[in-house]
């Protein structure tokens, strides 16, 4: 199975909702970064794309008919030259409610201290998103505002100058079906646009993990 839509915006730009929007279009699966916790094999694999290494894009992408989000967002130009005839999404969003959205949740996920006894699992998952999000695509500056801003800003032109017109889409987050359908030239489901992973949504659920692990420990 080929790559019929590789995701190009950064993470915090609606891509979990887009995920599921994709899916219920019709291409899915659909690769991000809650697929890894299903596929720690794949963490490896990605630090080396990290670290510049080759690694094998048709394997690791063998059951997924597209990928928004991180990891594959950093990685959009290789992934496009082994899938030449993928769509391009640019998912896109206000540079600094994209930068106040990403400090109020993944950036403590990735700098947090992970509880003693913790699976390694999490260890491998935090640090492996600490090497590619903060370290990588920000150069540890992520918390940065003015810096992280003008590298998302430049991130999303180098898209737009090196993606042909014809396979770009660029996507407003809450703009709905409609304009998304319409590139993609699929019908509009019945059911609404999905709506997840919310700055608040996204609290909540690390409350509650907070509050089990404290549970744990008692």
């Amino acid at each position: 199975m080929s790559l019929k839509i590789i995701g190009a915006g950064f993470g915090r730009t609606g891509t979990l909702s887009l995920k599921h929007a994709l899916e219920e279009l019709g291409f899915g699966p659909c690769y991000h970064m809650a697929e890894i916790p299903n596929h720690p094999e794949h963490i490896p694999e990605w630090r080396k794309a990290t670290r510049g290494e080759p690694i094998d894009w048709v394997a690791l992408f063998q059951d997924y008919q597209a990928t928004v989000d991180w990891p594959g967002c950093t990685f959009w130009r290789e992934i496009l030259e082994v899938n030449p005839d993928a769509k391009v999404l640019l998912s896109l969003r206000d540079p600094h409610d994209w930068h106040r959205s990403v400090m109020n949740t993944i950036y403590h996920a990735m700098t947090s201290r992970i509880p003693k006894g913790s699976p390694q699992f999490l260890q491998d998952y935090q640090s492996f998103s600490r090497e590619l999000c903060i370290d990588r695509d920000f150069s540890g500056r992520l918390d940065d505002e003015v810096f992280a801003i003008e590298v998302f800003k430049q991130h999303t032109e180098s898209v737009r100058a090196e993606v042909p017109a014809e396979q770009l889409i660029e996507y407003e987050v809450g703009s709905g079906w409609e304009p998304l359908c319409e590139a993609l030239q699929v019908d509009i489901p019945d059911t609404p646009y999905p709506r997840m992973n919310s700055s608040v949504e996204y609290q909540e659920k690390m409350d509650a993990l907070r509050s089990a692990r404290k549970r744990e420990g008692d």
